[in-house]
């Protein structure tokens, strides 16, 4: 399955950020569907078709998750670790996509298996920038772990 079929899972409880990413994935013409988790449970119930995604077909995983780390219910530390921790799931593209500047966060999130992580600029032109770096480079330059 191509990367443009497939969604992109984004892990995030402010309403303001979900507008400014997706605003950003749009102006780069990145097309694929966005799937919006307001907090960790919801993510992981998404990826392993439980609680509200029950039933849903696990076999089609995102092409990308774009993770925050403060997160209600579940954070993003505990998220990324359960990712990991599954065979089905565990070569997943995950970007940490936080605001947080603590250094302790950085080191434990690639202790974890994040792929990258970035920090939110505060400013739209920026954090547009970094989305569209982003989308190229995962979406599009990277090549992918083949499916297991």
């Amino acid at each position: 399955m191509h990367h443009e079929n497939r969604v992109i899972l984004l892990v995030e409880d402010n309403q303001s950020d979900v507008d400014l990413t997706i605003r950003a994935l749009e102006q780069e013409h990145i097309t694929n569907k966005i799937v919006v988790a307001e907090d960790g449970r919801d993510a992981l119930d998404y990826l392993f078709g439980t609680g509200m995604y029950s039933g849903r077909d696990t076999s089609e995983q995102p092409a990308l998750i774009l993770l925050d780390l403060k997160l209600p219910r579940v954070d993003g530390h505990e998220v990324l670790k359960e990712i990991r921790a599954n065979i089905n799931t565990r070569r997943l593209l995950v970007v940490i996509l936080t605001s947080s500047k603590e250094d302790e966060d950085v080191a434990m999130s690639y202790d974890l298996g994040v792929n990258s992580y970035i920090r939110k600029p505060v400013d739209f032109i920026q954090f547009a920038q970094a989305i569209r770096h982003l989308g190229l480079y995962w979406l599009v330059i990277n090549q992918i772990p083949p499916e297991k």
